[in-house]
């Protein structure tokens, strides 16, 4: 029996699952599919959280409709319930340094949440990212994926001796 693998999620991905207007709507949810039927475990990192909440909050003011964003609200806290979240901002003292360091070697290509998330997906092991931003594929520990095809190259079985 293998272990499942991990797979993060990414910001853009969660708040396309959860805003049905999202431009990327439909893609994330064939993508998160494509993870769940590979088995993988997703993992939700709080400072997608953060980002997704403020993002999901601009966006329904923006687009004038501030009376959706509880119901918004409530489908990411339902999809993501606090127990199914991964602590990193405990972290990020310690991974300060570190998170600086890549946002500079990327030329602020990275911002410093998606810092945070690469170095966390580092440190626990995680070789896979569910996401539409193009940038983290410069981080060299992550296979990014954003479609249902390279979710089935990410998760090819290793080759048996």
């Amino acid at each position: 029996m293998t272990t499942p693998q991990h797979a993060a999620i990414d910001t853009n991905v969660l708040v396309a699952l959860v805003d049905s207007r999202d431009h990327w709507h439909a893609s994330a949810h064939a993508l998160r599919e494509a993870l769940q039927g590979r088995g993988a475990d997703l993992v939700y990192f709080d400072p997608v959280l953060n980002e997704a909440i403020s993002v999901l909050a601009r966006r329904a003011q923006e687009q004038g409709r501030s009376s959706q964003f509880a119901d918004l609200l409530d489908t990411l806290t339902h999809q993501v319930p606090p127990e199914a979240i991964t602590w990193l901002s405990a972290e990020t003292q310690r991974l300060y340094s570190q998170v600086i360091a890549l946002v500079r070697n990327t030329s602020g290509k990275l911002n410093f949440h998606d810092a945070l998330i690469a170095l966390g997906c580092q440190e626990l092991g995680i070789a896979i990212i569910a996401s539409f931003d193009r940038d983290l594929d410069q981080v060299t520990w992550l296979t990014r994926v954003e479609t249902p095809d390279a979710v089935v190259t990410a998760f090819k079985p290793a080759p048996v001796d």
